[in-house]
């Protein structure tokens, strides 16, 4: 097990070396490496670091759900996240509240995924149906973040962004319904795009709700290996309603006028570090020819109460329909407290419910107006450095748990009431050698912006890595 101080990670000189999932993906093709080496490095790299990680829900390395063989990523390893459905895998939504059957099916999301030639050699582990912003559990134990094992490596895609950061796998498939792809990537010192509303294949849980906050993607180490899954998931199903992606392959030499958000939507107070960190990034893409200038976001002053009242509606919803969803073995008592809290808040709210949907259904025109005077937003991922561990448990009293998360999750919750994508990319490292992440959002089916400045920043600022200490040193938070 690599480490330096409190780093874990499995990086080594086999199969996977450090590789990208392209890298890996041209390693394939060439015949360089074969499709069972590269497994037997994932099943090595695991047994070293999931002892400690414990990101990993369901492993099937031996009998994995394999891809396309003409993907883009044929061959390449990832995990599929725990709320998603693989043929005759359980799916567990991260909760004890009920015992997974075998789904039937693959979910259109993993149809989607498999296309492009990944093979999915396990499932990766997520906090309770995804409302936490950390994956910790009320009777089991957390899955860590691969920088400092002591901390919160972010959630709901928890399990995923630590597979990743470690090196057991170069992408994993993500998703977000509040931040879920972009906490655990600004957490864990990754790339995590939510796609916007329709860009991706539609899952069965978002389609369900009155407004679908819910998005798929991945995690990746590099903003190619998004690019391409982004660009191979749209030829595998057109968005309907939005423009072609196509392929993006670096940055667009055009100035983009860059909007400077430091302050939250939830009136959180952003840390000396994070702040230092996203005001470095406006320094560098200042630099690279943009135009910045500061910019708020203005939204009804319920918005808040009204996204936590919404939060509450699905998980009212689990709770009352989990015998339906999810079979006789369900019980709605064995929820974890942070899930039965939001069912409680949510059963005072509920009379409000229409006025509620009226007022975030007008969200996405107050976003769209945002893009009338800038072509992105810059702003931080999260309001502070991840958390540790026990600080976000759902065993802490909701009231204080709610307010904690709400001081956290400050920025990301808006692009999914909207629809509109947002993209965390790795800004740098805390004072105290955490990752810290940048958001970047653009208009409705404006991905490709978002990519292109991705991969310029990526230049500029290659990111901290791993398993590259003095690389990572180089690029701690700015004083």
């Amino acid at each position: 097990m690599g480490t330096s101080s409190t780093r874990v990670h499995a990086f080594a000189d086999d199969p996977l070396g450090d590789h990208d999932a392209v890298g890996l993906a041209a390693e394939l093709r060439r015949g360089t490496v074969s499709v069972a080496e590269v497994r037997a490095a994932v099943a090595e790299r695991l047994a070293r670091v999931d002892p400690t990680l414990r990101a990993v829900q369901l492993e099937r390395i031996a009998e994995p759900a394999t891809g396309s063989p003409d993907g883009p990523f044929a061959g390449v390893p990832t995990f599929i996240k725990d709320n998603t459905d693989v043929r005759g895998w359980p799916t567990g939504n991260g909760s004890a509240s009920y015992v997974p059957r075998p789904a039937p099916a693959h979910a259109a999301v993993t149809q989607q995924i498999l296309s492009t030639g990944l093979d999915a050699v396990g499932k990766s582990r997520m906090p309770e149906f995804g409302f936490n912003a950390s994956t910790e559990f009320a009777a089991a134990e957390p899955t860590v973040n691969p920088w400092n094992p002591r901390h919160s490596c972010g959630a709901s895609s928890g399990g995923a962004a630590a597979l990743v950061a470690a090196g057991v796998v170069p992408i994993a498939h993500a998703n977000d319904g509040g931040g879920s792809i972009r906490i655990p990537a600004a957490a864990c010192g990754l790339v995590g795009l939510k796609p916007g509303r329709g860009r991706t294949a539609p899952s069965a849980n978002g389609s369900r709700m009155p407004i679908n906050l819910v998005a798929d993607g991945v995690v990746s180490r590099t903003v190619r290996d998004t690019a391409v899954f982004l660009a191979a998931a749209d030829r595998q199903r057109r968005a309907p309603h939005l423009p072609p992606l196509g392929l993006v392959e670096g940055p667009a030499d055009r100035r983009l006028r860059i909007g400077l958000v430091l302050t939250s939507p939830t009136g959180a107070v952003v840390d000396a570090d994070t702040r230092a960190v996203v005001e470095d990034t406006a320094r560098t893409l200042e630099k690279l020819g943009h135009e910045i200038t500061p910019a708020s976001i203005d939204l009804d002053p319920r918005f808040v109460d009204d996204f936590v009242d919404y939060w509450g509606l699905l998980a009212a919803t689990v709770a009352a329909g989990g015998r339906f969803a999810f079979g006789r073995t369900f019980r709605a008592s064995a929820l974890d407290p942070f899930t039965r809290g939001l069912v409680d808040r949510y059963k005072r709210a509920a009379p409000r419910t229409p006025a509620i949907l009226r007022r975030l259904r007008r969200v996405r025109h107050d976003y769209a107006r945002l893009f009338t005077r800038h072509d992105v937003l810059l702003s931080p991922v999260l309001a502070h450095v991840p958390p540790e561990l026990g600080r976000l448990s759902p065993t802490v009293p909701f009231d204080e748990l709610l307010q904690r998360l709400l001081g956290y999750v400050a920025f990301t919750p808006l692009n999914n009431i909207a629809g509109a994508p947002g993209i965390s990319l790795p800004g740098g490292l805390s004072s105290t050698g955490l990752p810290i992440g940048v958001h970047l959002s653009a208009a409705h089916g404006d991905e490709r912006t978002l990519l292109e400045l991705a991969y310029a920043l990526e230049a500029e600022r290659p990111w901290p890595r791993i398993q590259d200490l003095s690389h990572a040193a180089a690029h701690t938070a700015p004083n």
